[in-house]
This record gives C-alpha cells, sequence and structure tokens, in this order.
C-alpha cells in the first residue's frame, strides 16, 4: 500500500497547507479518501493519474473534506472520462453535487455513481478478490465515516526450485500456483505448502478523520497496519473536543494503542499551532510509533 497525503489540515486551506485528501494506492487501485479544495490540483502535482481514480470515498459533509469534488468531477468530464466513477458518501452528497452539474448544465458524459450513506453501523462498501473497504462510523457533529481498507490474502507463489529438486515437471507449474500437489517424476505426491512460497501478510489501513474519541471504533480498526487518526488540538485545547467534536494527539495515541495498530499517522492539525512536533510528542506519551502526516508526503504500509 503506498498512501500520499495531499492535504492534512483543518479548516481553511492556505497558501502552504491543505484540507484533507488522500490517495491510496493498493492492488491496482488507486482510491481517493476526502477531496478538499484544490485536491484537483494535488493529484497533478503530485502525478496521479486521473483516469485510475474510479472510487471516492467522501467521510462527511463539511466543506473541507468535499469542497473540491464537483470541480473534480467536472474535470473529469471536460478530459473525456467515460469509465464509471463511484462516490461513496452521506446522504446529501448525490442532491449537492448534481445541483451544481444542473445549474451549470454540464451533467457528466460517463456514468456516475452516488452510493449514499446512512447506517451508524459499519458496513461494506465495495469488494473484490483483492480488497476490501468498510466504513467506520465516527462521532462528528455531522454524520461522519471514517474507511477500512484491508487487503485479502493473496494466493501462495511457486517455489520452482523447490518444484525442480522434487523433479516436478513444468507442465504442471499452473496447476500448482492454484493450489494443487504436485507428482514428481517417481510418482510422489508432493503436498503443495512444500513447493510453494508463504504469500505476502496482506496490509491493512484504516482512515479516521473527523471524530471525537470514540473508543467503540477499537474493534473495528484492531491490529490494522497503520491508523490515520484526526489530532485537531493539543491537550492544552482538549476542552474545545466536547463542542467541537474533534479529538487530541493524545486521544488519538490512546485509540492506537488500545487498538494495537502497527503504526499511527497524526493529522487534521488546527491551524493555531506553530509546530507539527508538538502533535507527535504528546502522541509519543501513551503510543511509541507515531509519525506525522504532511501535504505531499508518502507512506509505504
Amino acid at each position: 500500500m503506498k498512501l500520499t497525503i495531499l492535504g492534512c489540515y483543518s479548516a481553511t486551506p492556505r497558501t502552504f497547507t491543505n484540507p484533507t485528501s488522500q490517495v491510496l494506492e493498493t492492488k491496482n487501485h488507486i482510491f481517493l479518501i476526502d477531496c478538499g479544495e484544490g485536491t484537483q490540483v494535488h493529484l497533478r502535482k503530485y502525478k496521479v493519474k486521473f483516469s485510475r481514480i474510479k472510487h471516492i470515498f467522501i467521510s462527511h459533509l463539511h466543506g473541507d473534506h468535499f469542497f473540491g469534488l464537483p470541480g473534480l468531477v467536472s474535470t473529469f468530464r471536460l478530459l473525456g472520462r467515460e469509465a464509471e466513477l463511484h462516490i461513496y458518501g452521506p446522504k446529501g452528497i448525490k442532491e449537492a453535487i448534481t445541483l451544481l452539474l444542473k445549474l451549470g448544465d454540464s451533467w457528466t458524459n460517463y456514468p456516475l455513481i452516488f452510493h449514499e450513506l446512512e447506517s451508524k453501523d459499519s458496513e461494506l462498501l465495495f469488494e473484490d478478490d483483492k480488497i476490501s473497504v468498510h466504513t467506520i462510523p465516527l462521532d462528528h457533529r455531522v454524520y461522519a465515516n471514517g474507511f477500512l481498507f484491508r487487503e485479502k490474502p493473496a494466493p501462495r507463489t511457486l517455489d520452482i526450485d523447490k518444484a525442480r529438486k522434487y523433479g516436478i515437471d513444468k507442465s504442471q507449474f499452473n496447476n500448482i500456483k492454484n493450489g494443487a500437489d504436485g507428482i514428481s517424476k517417481n510418482g510422489e505426491l508432493i503436498p503443495n505448502v512444500k513447493i510453494t512460497l508463504n504469500p505476502p501478510k496482506p496490509k491493512s489501513y484504516a482512515f479516521c478523520s473527523d471524530t471525537v474519541y470514540k473508543e467503540s471504533i477499537v474493534p473495528i480498526i484492531k491490529n490494522v497496519d497503520t491508523l490515520y487518526h484526526e489530532s485537531t488540538f493539543l491537550e492544552t485545547e482538549k476542552h474545545l473536543c466536547a463542542k467541537t467534536k474533534h479529538s487530541t494527539a493524545k486521544q488519538a495515541g490512546q485509540i492506537a494503542r488500545k487498538a494495537h495498530v502497527g503504526t499511527l499517522i497524526l493529522g487534521h492539525y488546527s491551524t493555531r499551532y506553530k509546530s507539527l512536533e508538538l502533535f507527535r510528542e504528546e502522541a509519543l506519551q501513551v503510543f511509541p510509533n507515531v509519525e506525522l502526516a504532511d501535504d505531499g508526503k508518502i507512506f509505504e504500509i
């Protein structure tokens, strides 16, 4: 998995910071997660191919998470897109986007498919033979979801050296790749596990922004390789969390610790603070493996 942070700051864009948007590349998919203002500019800046984006996941209908979407939808039209585009987001997102298209008399020339969400329980949004995407119900001022991306186990791979050692003819290789046992030149049955290699461990990524501290998400994200969790405030402004329904960096660390995740990435910073390092320092008090998101930063999961 390759995660590119296009924007990771809260509220309004500035000349040197951008609102939330991410690109997750995995298993031949490019998933766009949230689409704050300026997203399409940064897709170009970081050379993400527009044509490969087929699924967009919007966490909630606050502007710093989806105001870039109408422009991106329109740009796809201008580029002559023909492939389907699936948009997953809270109920109301279809009305918001299609109203702008209607008023501008600029309907898409490609299938635009909305998947509107209302459930407060985790649900499956997308699945193929390589990956699944589920919602992570969050607690914000408006209906909001995070998203959990899990790769599926890959098939075992043929160990050619061992197959030859056992005297297995190459005509059997395709069947062995599909799970069959091998037969040596002496007629001995060789179990598949002896002539194949373990596949790489499936990767997982959880995106959680925006939300107040919410322990009920822990069972959903348990043991994920990487968790992105909002950290709008430091503990000095913890009193603002209940009103704004946001979290502190330390609270994000507590969620990461309880869920036994591999790595915590902090983001959605309030722009009132002069140093991002302060966020890492607070989270490190409760969780040992903390990274800081920043615009343009890339993480290998």
